[in-house]
Protein backbone atom coordinates (compact mmCIF):
# COMPACT_ATOMS: atom_id res chain seq x y z
CA UNK A 1 0.00 0.00 0.00
CA UNK A 2 2.82 2.41 0.85
CA UNK A 3 4.57 1.51 -2.37
CA UNK A 4 1.49 2.28 -4.41
CA UNK A 5 1.06 5.60 -2.66
CA UNK A 6 4.65 6.59 -3.33
CA UNK A 7 4.30 5.63 -6.99
CA UNK A 8 1.08 7.66 -7.25
CA UNK A 9 2.71 10.72 -5.73
CA UNK A 10 5.63 10.37 -8.11
CA UNK A 11 3.32 10.03 -11.09
CA UNK A 12 1.32 13.10 -10.04
CA UNK A 13 4.50 15.04 -9.40
CA UNK A 14 5.84 14.08 -12.83
CA UNK A 15 2.59 15.07 -14.49
CA UNK A 16 2.60 18.42 -12.71
CA UNK A 17 6.18 19.02 -13.72
CA UNK A 18 5.39 18.24 -17.35
CA UNK A 19 2.27 20.44 -17.21
CA UNK A 20 4.30 23.25 -15.69
CA UNK A 21 6.93 22.89 -18.38
CA UNK A 22 4.25 22.96 -21.08
CA UNK A 23 2.61 25.98 -19.51
CA UNK A 24 5.90 27.80 -19.31
CA UNK A 25 6.77 26.80 -22.86
CA UNK A 26 3.40 27.82 -24.28
CA UNK A 27 3.35 30.93 -22.13
CA UNK A 28 6.53 32.09 -23.83
CA UNK A 29 5.06 31.09 -27.20
CA UNK A 30 1.83 32.97 -26.51
CA UNK A 31 3.76 35.95 -25.19
CA UNK A 32 5.98 35.85 -28.27
CA UNK A 33 2.92 35.61 -30.52
CA UNK A 34 1.30 38.60 -28.82
CA UNK A 35 4.51 40.61 -29.13
CA UNK A 36 4.86 39.55 -32.76
CA UNK A 37 1.26 40.60 -33.51
CA UNK A 38 1.81 43.96 -31.83
CA UNK A 39 4.96 44.46 -33.88
CA UNK A 40 3.02 43.42 -36.99
CA UNK A 41 0.31 45.97 -36.31
CA UNK A 42 2.89 48.70 -35.80
CA UNK A 43 4.85 47.76 -38.92
CA UNK A 44 1.68 47.46 -41.02
CA UNK A 45 0.56 50.90 -39.88
CA UNK A 46 3.97 52.37 -40.67
CA UNK A 47 3.95 50.73 -44.13
CA UNK A 48 0.49 52.16 -44.80
CA UNK A 49 1.56 55.70 -43.83
CA UNK A 50 4.83 55.43 -45.75
CA UNK A 51 3.20 54.11 -48.92
CA UNK A 52 0.38 56.68 -48.68
CA UNK A 53 2.94 59.48 -48.44
CA UNK A 54 5.04 57.96 -51.24
CA UNK A 55 2.08 57.68 -53.63
CA UNK A 56 1.14 61.27 -52.76
CA UNK A 57 4.48 62.47 -54.09
CA UNK A 58 3.64 61.08 -57.51
CA UNK A 59 2.12 63.88 -59.56
CA UNK A 60 -1.48 63.27 -60.60
CA UNK A 61 -1.85 60.08 -58.52
CA UNK A 62 -5.53 59.59 -57.76
CA UNK A 63 -6.60 59.83 -54.10
CA UNK A 64 -8.89 56.79 -54.27
CA UNK A 65 -6.19 54.58 -55.73
CA UNK A 66 -3.69 56.00 -53.25
CA UNK A 67 -5.81 54.90 -50.28
CA UNK A 68 -6.62 51.54 -51.86
CA UNK A 69 -2.99 50.57 -52.50
CA UNK A 70 -1.73 51.78 -49.11
CA UNK A 71 -4.39 49.79 -47.26
CA UNK A 72 -3.68 46.75 -49.47
CA UNK A 73 -0.02 46.87 -48.41
CA UNK A 74 -1.07 47.15 -44.78
CA UNK A 75 -3.22 44.03 -44.94
CA UNK A 76 -0.48 42.16 -46.81
CA UNK A 77 1.98 42.88 -43.98
CA UNK A 78 -0.59 41.79 -41.38
CA UNK A 79 -1.18 38.53 -43.26
CA UNK A 80 2.57 37.88 -43.36
CA UNK A 81 2.91 38.34 -39.59
CA UNK A 82 -0.17 36.18 -38.95
CA UNK A 83 1.34 33.31 -40.96
CA UNK A 84 4.56 33.71 -38.96
CA UNK A 85 2.65 33.46 -35.67
CA UNK A 86 0.85 30.32 -36.78
CA UNK A 87 4.15 28.76 -37.84
CA UNK A 88 5.51 29.46 -34.36
CA UNK A 89 2.82 27.17 -32.89
CA UNK A 90 3.68 24.40 -35.31
CA UNK A 91 0.74 24.95 -37.63
CA UNK A 92 1.33 23.82 -41.20
CA UNK A 93 1.08 27.16 -42.95
CA UNK A 94 1.40 25.60 -46.41
CA UNK A 95 -1.99 23.93 -46.05
CA UNK A 96 -3.51 27.14 -44.70
CA UNK A 97 -2.15 29.12 -47.64
CA UNK A 98 -3.49 26.50 -50.03
CA UNK A 99 -6.91 26.63 -48.34
CA UNK A 100 -6.93 30.42 -48.48
CA UNK A 101 -6.01 30.24 -52.16
CA UNK A 102 -8.92 27.90 -52.84
CA UNK A 103 -11.28 30.15 -50.89
CA UNK A 104 -9.98 33.18 -52.79
CA UNK A 105 -10.52 31.39 -56.10
CA UNK A 106 -14.09 30.52 -55.16
CA UNK A 107 -14.80 34.08 -54.06
CA UNK A 108 -13.21 35.37 -57.26
CA UNK A 109 -15.46 33.18 -59.41
CA UNK A 110 -18.53 34.19 -57.41
CA UNK A 111 -17.68 37.90 -57.62
CA UNK A 112 -16.34 37.86 -61.16
CA UNK A 113 -18.37 40.89 -62.26
CA UNK A 114 -17.44 42.86 -59.16
CA UNK A 115 -13.74 42.07 -59.51
CA UNK A 116 -13.93 43.08 -63.17
CA UNK A 117 -15.30 46.45 -62.10
CA UNK A 118 -12.50 46.82 -59.54
CA UNK A 119 -9.85 46.00 -62.14
CA UNK A 120 -11.43 48.47 -64.56
CA UNK A 121 -11.62 51.07 -61.79
CA UNK A 122 -7.91 50.68 -61.04
CA UNK A 123 -7.07 51.09 -64.74
CA UNK A 124 -9.28 54.18 -64.98
CA UNK A 125 -7.63 55.69 -61.91
CA UNK A 126 -4.14 54.92 -63.21
CA UNK A 127 -4.54 55.94 -66.86
CA UNK A 128 -7.13 58.66 -66.09
CA UNK A 129 -8.97 59.02 -69.40
CA UNK A 130 -11.31 61.34 -67.49
CA UNK A 131 -11.26 63.21 -64.20
CA UNK A 132 -13.83 64.66 -61.84
CA UNK A 133 -15.53 67.68 -63.40
CA UNK A 134 -14.85 66.72 -67.02
CA UNK A 135 -17.60 66.22 -69.59
CA UNK A 136 -17.43 62.86 -71.35
CA UNK A 137 -19.44 60.82 -73.83
CA UNK A 138 -19.37 57.08 -74.48
CA UNK A 139 -22.09 56.91 -77.11
CA UNK A 140 -24.85 55.87 -74.73
CA UNK A 141 -23.64 57.94 -71.77
CA UNK A 142 -22.99 61.68 -71.74
CA UNK A 143 -22.44 63.87 -68.72
CA UNK A 144 -20.08 65.43 -66.19
CA UNK A 145 -17.97 63.12 -64.03
CA UNK A 146 -18.83 63.53 -60.34
CA UNK A 147 -16.71 60.78 -58.78
CA UNK A 148 -14.52 57.92 -59.99
CA UNK A 149 -14.64 54.98 -57.58
CA UNK A 150 -13.21 51.48 -57.57
CA UNK A 151 -16.53 49.87 -58.50
CA UNK A 152 -18.39 52.51 -60.50
CA UNK A 153 -18.30 56.11 -61.73
CA UNK A 154 -20.90 58.70 -60.81
CA UNK A 155 -22.01 60.95 -63.67
CA UNK A 156 -24.36 63.94 -63.79
CA UNK A 157 -26.12 63.96 -67.15
CA UNK A 158 -27.07 67.06 -69.13
CA UNK A 159 -30.62 67.06 -67.76
CA UNK A 160 -29.35 66.75 -64.18
CA UNK A 161 -30.13 63.03 -63.88
CA UNK A 162 -27.80 61.00 -61.65
CA UNK A 163 -26.09 58.07 -63.39
CA UNK A 164 -24.17 55.26 -61.67
CA UNK A 165 -22.09 53.59 -64.39
CA UNK A 166 -20.09 50.36 -63.73
CA UNK A 167 -16.41 50.85 -64.43
CA UNK A 168 -16.24 47.79 -66.69
CA UNK A 169 -18.66 49.43 -69.14
CA UNK A 170 -16.64 52.63 -69.25
CA UNK A 171 -13.36 50.76 -69.64
CA UNK A 172 -14.55 48.53 -72.49
CA UNK A 173 -15.84 51.35 -74.70
CA UNK A 174 -14.39 54.41 -76.41
CA UNK A 175 -14.62 57.54 -74.26
CA UNK A 176 -14.74 61.03 -75.76
CA UNK A 177 -13.49 63.65 -73.31
CA UNK A 178 -14.70 67.11 -74.27
CA UNK A 179 -12.94 68.86 -71.37
CA UNK A 180 -9.44 67.38 -71.46
CA UNK A 181 -7.81 69.64 -74.08
CA UNK A 182 -7.66 73.34 -73.14
CA UNK A 183 -8.76 74.57 -76.59
CA UNK A 184 -11.60 73.54 -78.91
CA UNK A 185 -12.57 74.41 -82.47
CA UNK A 186 -16.02 75.18 -83.77
CA UNK A 187 -17.33 75.52 -87.32
CA UNK A 188 -20.22 77.96 -87.47
CA UNK A 189 -21.98 77.11 -90.74
CA UNK A 190 -24.86 79.22 -92.07
CA UNK A 191 -26.61 78.84 -95.40
CA UNK A 192 -27.25 82.01 -97.43
CA UNK A 193 -29.23 82.55 -100.62
CA UNK A 194 -27.64 82.01 -104.02
CA UNK A 195 -28.33 85.65 -104.89
CA UNK A 196 -26.67 87.03 -101.73
CA UNK A 197 -23.18 88.51 -101.50
CA UNK A 198 -20.85 85.69 -100.40
CA UNK A 199 -17.88 87.97 -99.67
CA UNK A 200 -20.05 90.18 -97.46
CA UNK A 201 -21.29 87.15 -95.53
CA UNK A 202 -17.71 85.96 -94.99
CA UNK A 203 -16.64 89.43 -93.83
CA UNK A 204 -19.51 89.68 -91.36
CA UNK A 205 -18.69 86.30 -89.83
CA UNK A 206 -14.99 87.12 -89.56
CA UNK A 207 -15.70 90.50 -87.97
CA UNK A 208 -17.92 88.82 -85.38
CA UNK A 209 -15.28 86.22 -84.54
CA UNK A 210 -12.41 88.70 -84.36
CA UNK A 211 -14.48 91.09 -82.26
CA UNK A 212 -15.17 88.47 -79.58
CA UNK A 213 -12.49 88.35 -76.87
CA UNK A 214 -13.17 84.66 -76.27
CA UNK A 215 -12.09 83.72 -79.79
CA UNK A 216 -8.38 82.97 -80.00
CA UNK A 217 -6.19 84.90 -82.42
CA UNK A 218 -3.87 81.90 -82.85
CA UNK A 219 -5.04 79.93 -84.74
CA UNK A 220 -6.74 82.87 -86.43
CA UNK A 221 -10.43 82.54 -87.40
CA UNK A 222 -11.20 82.00 -91.06
CA UNK A 223 -14.31 82.03 -93.27
CA UNK A 224 -14.92 80.03 -96.44
CA UNK A 225 -17.63 78.47 -98.57
CA UNK A 226 -17.90 74.87 -97.48
CA UNK A 227 -20.70 73.60 -99.75
CA UNK A 228 -23.12 74.52 -102.50
CA UNK A 229 -26.26 73.01 -101.07
CA UNK A 230 -29.63 72.28 -102.64
CA UNK A 231 -31.21 75.39 -101.14
CA UNK A 232 -28.32 77.60 -99.99
CA UNK A 233 -24.64 78.42 -100.20
CA UNK A 234 -23.16 77.18 -96.91
CA UNK A 235 -20.63 79.64 -95.49
CA UNK A 236 -18.49 78.50 -92.53
CA UNK A 237 -16.62 80.54 -89.95
CA UNK A 238 -13.98 78.36 -88.26
CA UNK A 239 -12.56 79.60 -84.98
CA UNK A 240 -10.84 78.32 -81.82
CA UNK A 241 -11.69 79.16 -78.22
CA UNK A 242 -10.88 77.93 -74.73
CA UNK A 243 -12.80 74.81 -73.79
CA UNK A 244 -14.44 76.56 -70.84
CA UNK A 245 -15.87 79.23 -73.20
CA UNK A 246 -16.73 76.93 -76.12
CA UNK A 247 -20.43 76.39 -75.48
CA UNK A 248 -21.42 79.96 -74.61
CA UNK A 249 -19.30 81.40 -77.43
CA UNK A 250 -21.05 79.13 -79.91
CA UNK A 251 -24.48 80.29 -78.74
CA UNK A 252 -23.57 83.98 -78.75
CA UNK A 253 -21.93 83.98 -82.18
CA UNK A 254 -24.79 82.05 -83.75
CA UNK A 255 -27.25 84.65 -82.52
CA UNK A 256 -24.99 87.55 -83.53
CA UNK A 257 -24.54 86.09 -87.04
CA UNK A 258 -28.31 85.90 -87.58
CA UNK A 259 -28.76 89.51 -86.47
CA UNK A 260 -25.85 90.72 -88.63
CA UNK A 261 -27.21 88.94 -91.70
CA UNK A 262 -30.67 90.41 -91.17
CA UNK A 263 -29.22 93.90 -90.78
CA UNK A 264 -27.21 93.65 -94.00
CA UNK A 265 -29.93 92.06 -96.10
CA UNK A 266 -28.43 88.57 -96.34
CA UNK A 267 -31.10 85.91 -96.38
CA UNK A 268 -31.04 82.51 -94.74
CA UNK A 269 -33.30 80.53 -97.07
CA UNK A 270 -35.61 77.73 -96.09
CA UNK A 271 -35.07 74.35 -97.71
CA UNK A 272 -36.55 74.51 -101.17
CA UNK A 273 -36.76 72.43 -104.31
CA UNK A 274 -37.46 73.37 -107.92
CA UNK A 275 -40.06 71.17 -109.59
CA UNK A 276 -40.27 71.17 -113.37
CA UNK A 277 -43.57 70.03 -114.85
CA UNK A 278 -43.35 68.41 -118.24
CA UNK A 279 -46.80 67.93 -119.81
CA UNK A 280 -47.43 64.58 -121.40
CA UNK A 281 -49.98 64.03 -124.17
CA UNK A 282 -52.40 61.48 -122.76
CA UNK A 283 -54.69 61.29 -125.85
CA UNK A 284 -54.62 57.90 -127.51
CA UNK A 285 -52.92 57.89 -130.83
CA UNK A 286 -54.92 56.87 -133.88
CA UNK A 287 -53.78 53.68 -135.52
CA UNK A 288 -51.93 54.17 -138.76
CA UNK A 289 -53.88 53.29 -141.91
CA UNK A 290 -52.75 50.36 -143.92
CA UNK A 291 -51.70 51.09 -147.44
CA UNK A 292 -54.10 49.59 -150.03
Amino acid sequence: MDFSTDELFKAVEGALNEAGALIVSYSFSILGAVVLLIIGLIVARMVEKWSYRLFGEIRGFDETLRRFLSKGLRYAVLALFLVTVLAQFGVQTASIIAALGAVGLAIGLALQGTLQNIAAGIMLLVLRPFRVGEFISTGSISGTVVEVGLFATEIKMLDGVYLFAPNSELWNTAVTNYSRNPQRRYDLTIGIGYDDDIDLAKKLLLDLAKGDDRVLSDPAPEAFVVELGDSAVNVTCRYWTMTTNWWQTRLDLTKAAKMAFDKNGISIPFPQRDIHYIPVDTKPKKPARKAS
